[in-house]
């Protein structure tokens, strides 16, 4: 790229640094860094959500915005335009600025006739008119394809409106050449639909608040999340809606954004509950030089169960209140941070340690597969994620340890009830289609022993001692009785 003054002496994009400075020995150059230039390229698109929700990435320097539905606020088109460019200068962004009614449209007449200080708006329709006389680099062809157009005397776009598709075929001898020349024409002129793939997802429901007077301090931004938080439950409300996560946006004058977000186990619409969540993040807003937009966005809608508590927690239909849990949940994930709330969910397998596993809790407790036919109170209140390896010095042959070390302190049985054997699940084990198959787990003998501190335990023996293994059976201590 080349600035204004270097333009003016000759240089433009496309000329080698070399000739360049043959023209003007004076002139001063920087290595482009395109990892750089496209972290910037994106920071500004996330920036431009202040103007659009839409925005998508137009190559390596520009930015396309959908702002149907947008630009009232801004007093029109022009306004818009006006506003877009002012910010941009403000931040010291060099732009070019097209309004159209089509994104072909629109970059063509961006990087061909409108400048910083005039942008171009073109009112829809009028594209066939508009861009007759602009120049067919603005098509987005290939260097190739433009050299060949330029070859054939075709340098504007209105020439191409009257040739024969099939003489340009011709002439191109590339059918896929000629058809792409097609294909932005008529992307250009809106004969034919252009995919518009946003950067980012576009919020389901939004709420934005102008600051006549760039906000300085939390109160002020505290403020205005109340007025959103209202404003844009009325809209779910409105459509029989929730949301699972809010983002929060606030844009400051200097051209940074700051963002917070939460998440709700369940779909919620409620001011109090929302406010309540964000409360806890509040404080990562910086005010900067001042904030002049806020913005709030509703993610990840859906559907909003409606009904009336009960009177009394003995008439409810259920016993657990899964709302009231859930809004719970939510403002322990907000203090703690994301999947700090989790819940036990069952899983029907034999040994203690692989019955169980944890899992997000997702707003609603999980349904509990049918209870192991087995005797009350066998199993113990604490289970250890993984069983410890205990010492036993005496012991009986198919019976509980007398006396046995456990965190290098010896403790000695006084009772002991058992065994309850758990053998392994042999049909996991059993070879695969290419003939590998795992060794199966020894079997476990699981008592209920109490120590002379009145300390009770259940522990395990895996292994049995003529299982024909080998080696001596190993003791575990799997859980700690109330």
């Amino acid at each position: 790229m080349a600035n204004p003054p270097a333009q003016a002496a000759g240089i433009h994009a496309g000329l080698s640094l070399a000739d360049a400075r043959a023209t003007l020995p004076d002139i001063l150059s920087e290595e482009i860094d395109r990892d750089a230039d496209a972290k910037a390229l994106t920071a500004l698109a996330a920036w431009m959500v202040r103007f659009s929700p839409l925005v998508a990435l137009d190559g390596q320097d520009g930015l396309i915005l959908e702002t149907t539905g947008c630009d009232h606020l801004f007093g029109g088109e022009a306004g818009l335009a006006a506003a877009l460019s002012a910010r941009l200068a403000a931040a010291g962004y060099g732009h070019a600025i097209a309004v159209a009614g089509t994104p072909g449209a629109a970059h063509a007449l961006a990087r061909t006739e409108a400048t910083q200080a005039v942008p171009v708006i073109l009112p829809m329709g009028n594209e066939r008119m508009g861009l007759k006389e602009v120049p067919v680099r603005g098509l987005r062809l290939t260097d190739t394809a433009l050299t060949l157009l330029r070859r054939f005397g075709l340098t504007r776009i209105g020439q191409l409106y009257g040739i024969d598709r099939k003489a340009l075929a011709r002439r191109f001898h590339s059918r896929e050449a000629a058809e792409m020349v097609c294909l932005r024409l008529d992307q250009a002129l809106g004969a034919r639909a252009e995919p518009f793939a946003p950067f980012r997802v576009p919020p389901d429901h939004a709420a934005r608040l102008p600051c006549p007077e760039p906000l300085a301090d939390t109160a002020g931004v505290t403020e205005g999340l109340a007025r959103l938080t209202e404003e844009l439950c009325r809209t779910l409300s409105g459509h029989g809606l929730g949301a699972h996560g809010f983002a929060f946006h606030a844009f400051r004058s200097d051209g940074e954004v700051s963002t917070i977000r939460v998440n709700a186990a369940r779909p919620v619409r409620t001011p109090a509950h929302i406010l309540r969540l964000f409360r806890e993040k509040i404080d990562r807003i910086d005010p900067g030089f001042g904030i002049d937009l806020l913005l709030l966005e509703a993610l990840r809608t859906a559907p909003m169960e409606t009904g009336s508590r009960p009177l009394a927690g003995d008439i409810a239909p259920v016993e657990v209140d899964e709302a009231a849990l859930a809004a719970l949940a939510d403002r322990i994930n907000a203090r703690l941070g994301d999947g700090a709330v989790s819940v036990i969910q069952p899983l029907a397998h034999h040994p203690p340690d692989a019955a169980e596993a944890r899992q997000p809790f997702a707003g609603q407790l999980p349904d509990s597969p049918t209870a192991p036919v087995s005797l009350p109170g066998l199993r113990p209140l604490r289970m250890f994620n993984h069983p410890e390896r205990v010492d036993v010095i005496a012991e009986v042959p198919d019976g509980p340890p007398l006396r046995f070390v456990w965190r290098r302190v010896v403790r000695r049985v006084v009772r002991a009830d058992g065994p309850e054997r758990i053998a392994p699940e042999w049909w996991t084990f059993l070879p695969t289609a290419d003939g590998i198959s795992r060794i199966l787990p020894r079997t476990r003998d699981y008592y209920r022993i109490e120590d002379a501190d009145g300390r009770r335990y259940w522990v395990f023996r895996e292994g049995l001692y003529h299982d024909g293994r080998g080696s001596p059976p190993e003791w575990f201590v799997q859980g700690l009785f109330a």
